[in-house]
């Protein structure tokens, strides 16, 4: 039997991929270039039926800088019990690049904000951690 390779493109970062991952980074003090994808992060996690991306993915995708990360419901649904950090064999905090996720979509959406400044609608709207990590930085 005879088969054929694919023929696979390289991944072509541009600036604002670099830029972004480099944010991650900067923000978590995390370097997810130690990441090789085992995946124990994964296997680890007791949320990954709630969630819609696996650690590992979560992980991948800032790797390679991309955005869309911050879209995902993964970043909220993680309850930062330190599962994967202690299953991973690179000791990637990977509890803390999720904060670090949800604090640069904070940042973008509301830039320092006083939970006494918000209506009772956005409070509703706000996924609880984001509640949490407010009242963490504030009191940190």
């Amino acid at each position: 039997m005879v088969m054929a390779l694919k023929i696979m493109t390289p991944l072509n970062f541009k600036s604002e991929n670099k830029e972004f991952k480099t944010l991650i980074e900067e923000m978590s003090g995390e370097n997810l270039d130690l990441c090789f994808q085992c995946g124990a992060c994964s296997s680890g996690c007791p949320m990954t039926q709630e969630m819609d991306y696996l650690p590992s993915k979560i992980i991948r995708m800032s790797q390679i800088g991309l955005e869309e990360v911050l879209e995902s419901e993964t970043i909220w649904v993680c309850s930062t019990c330190f599962n994967c950090e202690v299953r991973c064999p690179r000791s990637i905090d990977v509890a803390n690049v999720m904060e670090t996720l949800r604090q640069i979509l904070l940042r973008k959406k509301y830039d320092r904000v006083s939970l006494d400044e918000l209506t009772p609608e956005e409070l509703r709207e706000l996924p609880q951690i984001a509640i949490v990590s407010n009242m963490r930085k504030l009191t940190g």
